[in-house]
């Protein structure tokens, strides 16, 4: 079993032309909401990947923004440890999506900071613990430690990015981030490559976005490139990587596999609007995957070109 230990928010997203700068103010068009939280949307993607037995442990309010976050948990199949605040609102996310699919999210966390050590569950039965850092980072240390203890593999998304302590990476089994998160966790960033030597963490994976993945597991490099789709919204697409990787790990997949796996997946999210709402299920990935090419030496290459590693003769 999985258990994610994280946030969930109600997202509020507005598409317009383009993201507005500062003091901009820009005439947008649909407004909708949508369940959401790294958290929850990893809960989600945890599920949906099949196979895996997933939980979450989270905090809402106690008002109407709480019941559509419940509700996408339960129709998912995954299963809440709720924890409710008196005192905090339900988190909430404000997006805006531009025509080109990208986005800009601020978050409101409200009762997401309410969790505490010991509202951890009992980790007998859990292969994996999941988390993010929209969580107070104390709590997300202390979490890990105790997964730690129990043999639990713990899995990290370093998002969004903060200062962690070596204590918290110590506890750590494998961590995922993005290219400008793994650049804040090193003290003089240079290529993806160089970077990933700098983590203490035996294995790390790095989304590149519209690129792939690249993922440094003990001293072997892996690349994988990304699948082309045309995108609508690339909200939930981090959040369905990540949760489809850790199913696919918790299930045995070697690290390479899950890549490709949560690679699928998180193009198939973003053909879709919203965050829980565009992740697929498993059937889906395995039709699309079906319908793929292995990538080229060349798209192999330019990949590993980009991250700053070596040639290599054969299609990771």
């Amino acid at each position: 079993m999985i258990l994610v230990a994280g946030s969930a928010n109600l997202d509020f997203v507005v598409r317009a032309h383009h993201i507005p700068g500062p003091g901009e103010t820009v005439l947008g068009q649909d407004f909708k909401t949508y369940p959401g939280g790294k958290g929850a949307n990893q809960a989600v993607a945890c599920a949906r990947a099949g196979g895996a037995v997933t939980h979450m442990l989270l905090a809402l309010g106690q008002d109407a923004h709480a019941e559509p976050l419940l509700a996408s948990l339960r129709d998912a199949g995954v299963h809440a440890h709720l924890v409710c605040s008196t005192e905090q609102p339900t988190g909430c996310a404000f997006i805006c999506v531009a025509d080109n699919a990208e986005n800009a999210i601020t978050v409101a966390p409200g009762a997401n900071l309410v969790l505490q050590k010991q509202h951890l569950p009992t980790l007998d039965d859990y292969s994996h613990v999941l988390m993010q850092l929209e969580i107070p980072l104390p709590t997300v240390t202390a979490y890990a430690e105790a997964a730690k203890a129990h043999g639990v593999r713990v899995v990290l998304n370093a998002a969004p990015a903060q200062n962690m302590s070596a204590q918290l990476l110590e506890a750590v089994d494998v961590l995922i981030v993005n290219e400008g998160e793994l650049a804040a966790l090193v003290p003089h960033p240079a290529s993806v490559a160089e970077n990933l030597r700098h983590i203490q963490v035996a294995d790390v994976v790095v989304t590149l976005g519209h690129r792939g993945c690249v993922a440094r597991q003990g001293s072997k490099v892996m690349v994988q490139p990304a699948f082309k789709v045309v995108a609508v919204d690339t909200t939930g697409a981090g959040d369905t990587f990540c949760g489809s990787l850790v199913a696919a790990l918790s299930q045995g997949e070697p690290l390479g596999r899950a890549m490709l796996l949560a690679t699928a997946a998180g193009a198939l999210a973003c053909t879709r609007s919203g965050a829980q709402s565009s992740i697929p299920e498993v059937e889906a990935v395995q039709a699309f995957l079906a319908r793929q090419e292995k990538p080229t030496l060349a798209q192999v290459q330019d990949l590993r070109d980009y991250c700053g590693l070596p040639a290599s003769s054969d299609a990771e």
